[in-house]
């Protein structure tokens, strides 16, 4: 049986993700802010063991220290961004495997947004975590990497099987549909999409998690055939 996802809306627009295992273990992914992830713990009973954190930026982090829960045990991120993260337990690096909740779990190094920027894959329940890397109908902007290692970033997490769940930190989908859609205008998948995201928000729902294979069909960034292609698109939504 997969692990059972849960989707937590943080601050004004970031998403923490929690993973749950049939013993009411939970795995945190993020921490953008403390009191929507106590209040999930609380409601369901669960014990948080494990932290993983994709990058070093404030809107990822700042909630760990005020989780109500008995010391976490595990806290796992970079070791590449070691030096930026709160205090580790884990450090880990792009091709290492590690163990959540009896789970395999696959480690990326998805530098671009930031430098020693990872994602968390795992496998067997078909979830892939990606911080501000690949995000729904779009990608991070490059605050400290290239465009180029955010291409391979892109291209790697692109090799995964397509029905996985693409669990991005931001709920930014509708104004990266807004984009997708000059770049792509007479397109019906992406019209389609961005018709079905306007439903989603209206409704009060999230447009995160994604498919993978949503996002190959209609992301613009996972759509550019090389480097200068993307380059181009990069510089393009920044000036969106």
């Amino acid at each position: 049986m997969p692990l059972e996802l849960v989707t937590i809306p943080c601050l004004s627009d970031n998403y923490a993700f929690l993973l749950v295992n049939d013993q009411g273990e939970a795995a945190l992914v993020d921490a953008p802010e403390a009191a929507p992830v106590n209040a999930e713990l609380a409601k369901r009973g669960l014990t948080l063991t494990t932290v993983l954190l994709t990058h070093h930026h404030d809107d990822h982090i700042q909630g760990l220290a005020g989780l109500n829960t008995a010391p976490v045990q595990r806290v796992i991120g970079a070791a590449a961004d070691a030096h930026r993260l709160p205090p580790l337990t884990e450090k880990v690096s792009e091709g290492d495997h590690i163990t959540v909740l009896g789970e395999d779990v696959v480690i990326f190094d998805v530098s671009g947004h930031t430098v020693g920027h990872i994602a968390f894959h795992f496998p067997a329940s078909g979830y892939v975590f990606t911080g501000d890397s690949l995000m729904a109908f779009g990608c991070g902007r490059l605050f400290e990497g290239t465009p180029g290692q955010m291409y391979q970033s892109l291209s790697k997490l692109a090799a995964l099987p397509d029905d996985t769940l693409v669990c991005s930190g931001h709920e930014y989908t509708a104004a990266n549909g807004r984009f997708a859609v000059t770049m792509a205008p007479n397109d019906p998948a992406v019209a389609a999409r961005n018709a079905e995201t306007d439903r989603l928000r209206s409704a009060g729902a999230f447009t995160v998690p994604s498919t993978l294979a949503l996002e190959k069909a209609t992301n613009p960034f996972l759509r550019a055939p090389d480097c200068a292609s993307f380059t181009k698109l990069r510089i393009a939504k920044d000036r969106f």
